[in-house]
């Protein structure tokens, strides 16, 4: 990547102090994260003088401050050094620097006899004699203490213990695979997402019992965490190593969204063939169950308050973020209404992340047609306009109260679009409408709904200026 990518910046560093991030290659954190420097570990002796004497006092400037540590006078030049005592290592010249060292992990310095199982102890290492054997493990004078019918019997107790295990190992193993696939080793240094196992999955949905919705990968379920706050767990996209690196910068991102508007989301279980993701549970559902599912009266003061919180999460989506996201699918069953009817953009299994200074990038997306650009459905091209022009056709969801349905000539939005630009729109508006008040409020929103259906995406609004307009019509009522 080099004619693309040139370097910008090195060190020289013990390589286990650095864990690798995708943003540290395009966005250049690391020198955030490094404005004291590296740390380098170099030959040196501390003081000017030996060793302090046995009983002696140390000096208060005395270096050797970690315990399991010990003072050498240097050999070279004045001073001393500092050393871990046998058994420990690490650094003496920091508190609890130095730490016990797992012997059993260097067989060739810390030997145990054939007959011996090597365990590590605080300061040391034992050899205990393999079951069935006593002696010193240590010494090599382990022998047997069982008979050949004992034996025979422990035997098999043994091999069935060991195809318990074996089957056991393979669940396990079949977890970590999956784990590590979707991303766990790099997530788990993520500060604002909580990775769970699939058992604690399994208990907080008693089984994935209660199915509260469903999304183009699947259902949605309810689950309960220990403070009895409840969840919307999902699935979310498969993930494989061409989409790895996508799959978790974009996790990364969602974990740091802090927004009234944007549903939250709280943690992830990777343990899957696909990743299941935990959101806050909103009560009320999407705003097209509300729009189409019931038959409660909506004021339109509710309608301006949903279409304003909307555009404020997805433009907070597009900008607020150091790599923006554009969603893909933005509809009305994705954004969900609490209890005050306070909306939260929601379902980001399509969503793609968009580095700034790229306007575009070409992709399949699973989104619903009848929301879906005309742009991209003849070119395959998804921007954030994209997200702009299925916004329009959320609007004119709340303005009419029509469900959005597809067909080849994208007759929903151009007949809608047509009644504006005839002065028509009224013929459209919810059939609940019968102030001129709201009328006129509608019609205003109309307008808004016009500018984010324009076929050509340089001539649509942005959602910024989208929130800006809705938010002008609130304080004109």
């Amino acid at each position: 990547m080099w004619p693309i990518l040139p370097c910008a910046y090195g060190m020289l560093v013990e390589k286990s102090w650095y864990k690798y991030y995708t943003a540290d290659m395009y966005n250049y954190t690391l020198l955030n994260r490094t404005t004291m420097g590296v740390p380098l570990a170099l030959d040196f002796a501390a003081g000017e003088a030996a060793c302090p004497a046995k009983g002696q006092p140390p000096p208060p400037d005395y270096a050797c401050v970690s315990g399991n540590s010990s003072c050498a006078n240097a050999t070279f030049t004045p001073g001393y050094i500092c050393k871990c005592w046998d058994h420990y290592a690490g650094n003496p010249y920091v508190p609890d620097g130095c730490q016990d060292i797992d012997e059993c992990k260097r067989p060739q310095v810390y030997p145990c006899s054939s007959g011996a199982v090597c365990r590590n102890r605080l300061g040391g290492y034992d050899c205990p004699c393999k079951f069935g054997l006593k002696g010193d493990g240590k010494a090599g004078t382990c022998t047997h203490i069982f008979s050949p019918a004992a034996k025979a019997t422990v035997g098999l107790a043994a091999l069935v213990v060991v195809i318990v295990l074996m089957v056991l190992a393979h669940q396990l193993l079949k977890l970590r695979k999956f784990y590590k696939q979707n991303g766990g080793p790099i997530l788990e240094g993520v500060k604002n997402i909580r990775i769970y196992t699939s058992k604690q999955l399994k208990k907080m949905t008693n089984n994935y019992k209660v199915v509260i919705g469903e999304g183009h990968f699947g259902k949605v379920y309810m689950g309960t965490l220990k403070d009895t706050q409840h969840v919307a767990i999902k699935k979310t996209i498969k993930v494989n190593e061409a989409s790895k690196k996508d799959f978790i910068a974009e996790i990364i991102i969602q974990s740091g969204m802090r927004h009234k508007n944007i549903a939250r989301l709280l943690g992830c279980c990777l343990e899957m063939d696909v990743p299941m993701l935990m959101y806050e549970y909103v009560v009320k559902g999407s705003l097209y169950d509300v729009l189409f599912k019931s038959k409660d009266n909506i004021p339109v003061d509710t309608r301006l308050r949903i279409a304003i919180g909307s555009a404020e999460g997805l433009a907070y989506m597009h900008s607020a973020v150091e790599s923006t996201i554009r969603h893909g699918d933005v509809k009305s069953a994705n954004i969900l209404l609490d209890a005050s009817f306070t909306p939260k953009i929601s379902d980001f299994g399509t969503s793609k992340l968009l580095a700034r200074g790229n306007s575009m990038q070409t992709e399949w997306v699973t989104g619903d047609k009848a929301y879906i650009d005309p742009t991209y459905m003849v070119h395959g091209i998804v921007t954030q306009k994209s997200d702009v022009y299925s916004f329009g056709i959320v609007l004119i969801e709340i303005i009419t109260r029509r469900v959005a349905i597809y067909d080849d000539n994208m007759s929903y939005a151009k007949n809608f679009v047509l009644a504006c630009q005839d002065q028509r729109v009224r013929n459209f508006v919810d059939n609940d409408i019968t102030s001129e008040n709201d009328m006129e409020i509608l019609e205003m929103v109309s307008k808004v709904a016009l500018e984010c259906l324009k076929l050509n995406p340089e001539e649509r609004l942005d959602m910024t200026q989208v929130e800006s307009r809705l938010r002008n019509i609130g304080q004109s009522e």
